[in-house]
């Protein structure tokens, strides 16, 4: 009993502290412009790579610190969790969209509309993704609508195969069969009485997908093929920062940091 307990309470202290963290990033992401303690983009050489607030050198306003060309890294984290809660909320959404809707007609109606996407989902599938992310970057060229496009594009087949798993089942009710004797339509009962019991499953892959786009973004902004430079991003602050490791550590710790909470 007693073991149980101290588990459940554990588990929901982690659930607390995740929930409390994201609420903190997107409430810092919304209002950047009025919790920043300085312009991320203000350069001054005469403050480059101060150190955190805690060490020694350091200068007050710069909390944790301030990068090679005396940027405030505080501040630029703030105004990169702005990118990646846009890239998360808008890929995920339009991969959901896309995925869930193939995956519920591919589910309910089988037959050669199942065969024809679940083989697209395997051809799709069998490419590496980030791969293929930076491919279509690539070719659409950088800028945070590409982003959001290639994620969308490369993770819509997550949602199409656990859908369509979990429509076929749904398919099996009682409650289907009921409706189908009360007259309802093939695509008035796939909306009406299916979708609402997949959507659950929607909602969990949904919440996993965000994440997922916030790496991605993350990958690609690392390697430069994310927006412009002169916004900040945690993959870009990432990049800068392990060029300037053993003299300012804190650029790549932090950013870091802060992606794996995130």
């Amino acid at each position: 009993m007693d073991d149980g307990r101290i588990s459940r309470h554990g588990s929901g202290a982690r659930l607390w502290l995740a929930g409390g963290w994201l609420l903190l990033a997107l409430l810092a992401a919304i209002f950047a412009p009025l919790v920043a303690p300085q312009d991320p983009l203000a350069q001054d050489l005469m403050f480059e790579r101060l150190p955190p607030f805690w060490m020694s050198g350091a200068e007050p306003g710069f909390w944790l610190g301030t990068d090679s060309l005396g940027r405030d890294l505080l501040s630029r984290l703030i105004f990169g969790a702005r990118i990646a809660f846009i890239v998360a909320f808008a890929a995920a959404l339009a991969a959901c969209l896309v995925g869930s809707t193939l995956g519920l007609v591919a589910g309910y109606f089988g037959g050669w509309a199942d065969r024809i996407i679940s083989r697209i989902v395997d051809v799709w599938m069998a490419f590496p993704p980030v791969l293929f992310a930076i491919l279509l970057v690539a070719v659409l060229g950088t800028g945070l609508s590409s982003v959001i496009i290639a994620i969308a594009v490369i993770d819509w087949t997550r949602f199409c195969r656990v859908i369509r798993a979990e429509t076929m089942g749904q398919a099996r009710m009682d409650y289907v069969e009921n409706a189908r004797i009360a007259g309802y339509g093939r695509i008035g009962i796939m909306l009406r009485e299916v979708l609402p019991n997949v959507v659950p499953s929607i909602v969990a892959l949904l919440s996993l997908e965000m994440g997922i786009a916030v790496i991605v973004e993350a990958i690609l902004s690392f390697v430069n093929l994310s927006i412009s430079t002169d916004d900040p991003t945690w993959g870009g602050i990432i990049a800068e920062g392990r060029l300037s490791i053993h003299q300012a550590w804190w650029v790549l710790v932090f950013p870091l940091v802060t992606l794996i909470l995130t």
